[in-house]
């Protein structure tokens, strides 16, 4: 059915994606580029007759909504770059439709209302206020895919592994913009990931050479640190460090070949902020960070519960607890070990804590992780969550287990992508 074309009204925002829900002839379609209330001619991108759901680009807008606004970057599109979901929509239009997301996954998944989980119903804006038509370049890490046939640096396709050539990425941040990775022949590459880190003037490029390729020559516009990915994804320097300095909570992070950090340069100090200030850490508790990273959390704790507390961080990336040892040995009262938190943490011994700080992947923690967590009887949890259904489910769980959301907090981290990040404070039931 690819290629067939419907007029639609559309309907609600989906989780996942950055699309819209309509109906044809009792069929959904998942329509990506429209907005809920709009009126559109639909383009079938993926299914077939015999398909539970169609996926659908609008491709004209009959009846537009509002929000609507002309996408400013010239690579968005039907069937163009997939980077971004919603460049066509207003900033304001944007949370509001994370928001409603979210809503909805609370619902279904932990049968809350935003009332029940201490959540006041908005997407909170991160960063300054733009001129109107101005994007948000926020993105300080950018993995590009290179196209084989013109080694031109590009972006992946919606749900595709075409890449569509860019001259430049809006929402890429200076640091990455600078450093003209557009510009240049990337032949016998296969990806390449950029890095402009926050707080010091570090940059690092990841390159993963195609199978049997040579790795060429690089020279950029700026300073640069090099490395590279073997076939077995094993990380080698090329020139330059192997890690970057971000600058966050009040210190200094080192993160290697590439590893996680959070990619709006103002996320670690707005997530910080919103554990700190819903635990509300005492001198002298003890407290987990689970799913630690390199120790944004661990450190933030640490600084709290002073020397007469104790924080235990979990990292099962070996790379992310070398470099967590790192950056927290002056610190006297934390301890990081290395595995998986649903392997480890039965293995401590622990038995009780006063604070839990998770920060899990896409997945969410689950209900056997979630169970081990209610049975510490912690004072306070903050759950910070990258997928509002995973955030959900495991709300539900804890409420199994005895713990309620006091406060819930959304929070912008992503412009123009349908990607938020949620901050939860649990506590128990009063018996």
């Amino acid at each position: 059915m690819v290629g067939e074309r419907y007029e639609v009204e559309v309907g609600p925002v989906a989780h996942g994606g950055g699309h819209c829900v309509a109906r044809h002839e009792g069929r959904v379609l998942f329509v990506r580029h429209a907005l809920p209330g709009e009126r559109v001619i639909a383009r079938v991108t993926e299914g077939t007759t015999t398909s539970r759901f169609l996926r659908a680009d609008a491709v004209e807008i009959l009846d537009a909504a509002k929000e609507r606004i002309p996408a400013p970057c010239p690579f968005s599109g039907p069937g163009r770059c997939g980077g971004c979901d919603w460049q066509h929509v207003t900033p304001g239009g944007q949370r509001k439709l994370k928001a409603q997301v979210l809503t909805e996954q609370l619902a279904k998944l932990a049968h809350l209302t935003p009332e029940e989980a201490g959540w006041d119903g908005s997407v909170e804006p991160v960063g300054g206020k733009l001129p109107a038509g101005e994007v948000p370049a926020w993105r300080s890490r950018v993995q590009y895919a290179v196209d084989p046939a013109t080694g031109k640096a590009g972006l992946r396709r919606h749900r595709s592994h075409d890449v569509e050539p860019i001259d430049r990425c809006l929402i890429a941040a200076p640091g990455v913009a600078e450093l003209g990775i557009e510009a240049r022949d990337w032949s016998g590459v296969e990806s390449i990931e950029a890095i402009a880190a926050t707080g010091s003037s570090d940059r690092q490029v990841v390159l993963t050479p195609r199978a049997g390729a040579q790795l060429p020559l690089v020279e950029l516009d700026r300073p640069v640190s090099i490395t590279r990915i073997d076939d077995q994804g094993n990380v080698h320097r090329v020139h330059g460090r192997t890690f970057v300095r971000e600058r966050a909570a009040g210190r200094t992070w080192r993160v290697s070949n590439g590893g996680f950090w959070q990619i709006h340069p103002e996320a670690p100090d707005t997530l910080v902020e919103a554990v700190l200030g819903g635990l509300d850490p005492q001198w002298g508790e003890m407290a987990l960070d689970l799913y630690c990273g390199v120790g944004l959390f661990a450190g933030a704790l640490a600084d709290r519960v002073g020397e007469d507390g104790a924080v235990l961080g979990i990292e099962s990336s070996k790379q992310a607890v070398i470099d967590a040892r790192h950056n927290l040995a002056a610190v006297d009262n934390v301890r990081i070990e290395c595995d998986k938190v649903e392997s480890l943490l039965p293995r401590t011994g622990i038995t009780s804590t006063d604070l839990i700080v998770l920060d899990p992947p896409r997945a969410g923690a689950g209900r056997e992780t979630v169970a081990h967590l209610v049975g510490l009887e912690a004072r306070r949890i903050a759950y910070v969550a990258c997928d509002p259904a995973a955030l959900a489910r495991d709300l539900a769980f804890f409420r199994e287990g005895g713990y309620r959301p006091v406060s819930l907090r959304a929070f912008d981290l992503f412009p123009m992508t349908h990607h938020f990040e949620c901050v939860a404070i649990l506590e128990p039931v009063a018996e």
